[in-house]
């Protein structure tokens, strides 16, 4: 991963790569056109200047033969022909051949004109041909140099981006590392500091606005499930109360007893899911510390104790192997709501006679009982859903497992292998 200011980098270097990539045909066209038009103007001064000096010599027409002749032999490259009529149009051409002026076999490109000329009131045709220099070598002196420039340009770029991100970017990592350290749940504010940068203020600005509104709202919820827990645990346990008095009552009737304790049967589970929908609104709110050294083996072995009765009422086979001195950094209470809801729920759905196997370790957390079929894992920590007919459970068990798990940053799955319902809790 990498930061924003080392992509932007990346993506101008990449830019400038294919500008400079693409300059290098570029100046190989404009250094040989620029070249050939040089020396078209250099041979038609010099067709002019043969032409001046062959007719202020003012000879006669035998002398004039005579030093054409030897121009020819001495200028190889260029000849004078008589011809009887001017030519109609000057031509220009570029031809490589050997230069006869080296010792080696080296050919080279000429740049040659085809002109008319007149002395002593005859015509002529001049061929004058001139080396052309070397485009490619040139070209390439013209890119090594380019190419120095653009690391030079490049390696800056690098050097004043490091240097000015520091600074340009010291109010946005001030105000992410606040942003790092604010806990909803510790009802402290942030106080974003100043900046000149008009883009930082706003941002501080409406994060600022964001946070005063999450604070209020968090306010409000946990002042609301805090009345809710209060205002309806009271009256379900005074409604509980008033069915308990009237099932000791020895003026019921058969049917009235049954109808009462159908009626307390539905108040112990109406308060059972409001004390668990209280219980997920706190771990959803992290209103709980988790920070706690806790001992797993021994809220283990004190749930077990305590579940015992409900193992030999239904005389399921267990089977441990728990480690000792397992500690984890949590919360404690959490911890054993989570060990109890996964114990009974173990117990809650083995049939008569089957067996639950825990297992403890320094990591992992294991739970499995004896079954039938696999349940099915998309709905079995959803709230409310039933996996089985037997209606005794809240239906927000393994939810709130799943949410302790969460909360601790723990991992909780479930499989089914060989008759055995697992649940598996990496700590």
């Amino acid at each position: 991963m990498k930061n924003l200011l080392q992509k932007s980098l990346k993506q101008l270097t990449i830019f400038a790569s294919i500008v400079f990539a693409l300059s290098i045909p570029s100046y190989f066209l404009l250094v040989d056109w620029i070249w050939l038009r040089e020396l078209d103007e250099n041979n038609e001064l010099i067709a002019q200047r043969i032409e001046n000096e062959f007719n202020e010599q003012q000879i006669s027409d035998e002398k004039l033969a005579e030093n054409i002749a030897f121009w020819n032999e001495i200028q190889p490259v260029s000849r004078i022909d008589y011809s009887q009529q001017p030519l109609p149009k000057d031509s220009l051409y570029t031809i490589t051949r050997q230069n006869p002026y080296s010792k080696h076999e080296v050919i080279d490109r000429f740049r040659g004109l085809k002109t008319s000329i007149k002395i002593n009131n005859q015509h002529y045709v001049l061929v004058v041909e001139t080396n052309v220099e070397e485009t490619e070598e040139t070209v390439a002196y013209i890119a090594m140099v380019t190419l120095l420039f653009f690391l030079i340009l490049v390696v800056g770029f690098w050097i004043l981006n490091r240097r000015l991100s520091k600074k340009l970017w010291q109010p946005f990592q001030d105000t992410l590392q606040k942003l790092k350290s604010f806990q909803l749940n510790s009802h402290k504010e942030i106080n974003f500091g100043e900046t000149d940068t008009i883009e930082f203020a706003e941002l501080n600005a409406t994060l600022d606005k964001l946070l005063q509104h999450n604070i209020a709202t968090y306010r409000n919820q946990k002042e609301f499930t805090e009345n809710a827990s209060h205002e309806l645990q009271t009256p379900l346990a005074i409604l509980k109360n008033k069915v308990d008095l009237l099932l000791q009552s020895n003026d019921l009737t058969e049917r009235q007893y049954h109808i009462a304790e159908e009626m307390n049967k539905a108040l112990i589970r109406s308060s059972r899911i409001n004390k668990n929908l209280l219980l997920l609104a706190k771990i959803e709110n992290s209103q709980f510390d988790s920070s706690e050294l806790v001992r797993f083996d021994t809220l283990l072995h004190q749930s077990m104790d305590g579940l015992q009765e409900h193992f030999k009422e239904k005389k399921i086979n267990i089977t441990t192997n728990i480690d000792a001195d397992v500690a984890v950094k949590g919360n404690g209470d959490l911890t054993e709501v989570l060990i109890n809801n996964l114990l009974i729920n173990a117990i809650r759905h083995t049939s008569p006679g089957g067996s639950v196997k825990v297992s403890l370790s320094k990591s992992d957390f294991e739970i499995s009982n004896s079954g039938e079929q696999a349940l099915n894992p998309d709905l079995l920590f959803k709230r409310f859903s039933r996996m089985s007919t037997d209606n005794s459970g809240s239906g927000l068990g393994l939810s709130i497992v799943q949410e302790i798990c969460r909360l601790h940053n723990w991992q909780v799955t479930y499989s089914f292998e060989n008759g055995q319902h697992i649940f598996f809790v990496h700590i």
